[in-house]
C-alpha cells in the first residue's frame, strides 16, 4: 500500500510543483534549474562517495565493521539517484540525504530503528 502512494503522490507532487514554479519563473528556467540540480546533485554524490569508501577502506584496515559507512554510504546513493529524477520534491529530498549534518541526523534514526527491531526480535543475526 506505501508503495503505492509513493508511486501516486510523488509524482502528482512533482506535477503540481513544476507547474507552478514554471508558471512564475519561466519553463526554460525551471527546466534550466532541474538540469542544474542533476548536475550539482551527481558531482556531491561522487565526492561523498569517495570519502565514504576511504572511510570504509579505513576501518576495514582497522578491523572494524564499516556498518555506520555501508549505510552512510547507501544513503548518499539514494540521494544521489533521487536528485537524477526530474522534479523539485524529489530535488529536496535528494540534497537532504547528501547534506552530511541532515544524513547524520537520518543516519542516527535508521540505527536506532535498527537496534529496536533487534532487541524486539524483528530482526535476527546469524553468526557463524
Amino acid at each position: 500500500m506505501r508503495l503505492i502512494l509513493i508511486f501516486i503522490v510523488v509524482p502528482l507532487i512533482e506535477i503540481l510543483l513544476l507547474i507552478e514554479i514554471g508558471s512564475r519563473i519561466g519553463a526554460l528556467n525551471t527546466i534550466f534549474i532541474i538540469i542544474l540540480t542533476g548536475i550539482l546533485g551527481g558531482y556531491m554524490m561522487r565526492q561523498q562517495g569517495f570519502t565514504i569508501i576511504r572511510n570504509i577502506r579505513e576501518d576495514l584496515s582497522q578491523g572494524r565493521m564499516p556498518t555506520g559507512e555501508l549505510i552512510n554510504g547507501t544513503l548518499v546513493l539514494v540521494g544521489g539517484i533521487v536528485l537524477l529524477t526530474p522534479g523539485f520534491f524529489t530535488d529536496a529530498l535528494g540534497f537532504i540525504l547528501l547534506i552530511p549534518a541532515t544524513r547524520r541526523f537520518i543516519l542516527k534514526r535508521i540505527q536506532i530503528l535498527i537496534q529496536r527491531k533487534i532487541e524486539s526480535g524483528d530482526i535476527h543475526i546469524f553468526f557463524r
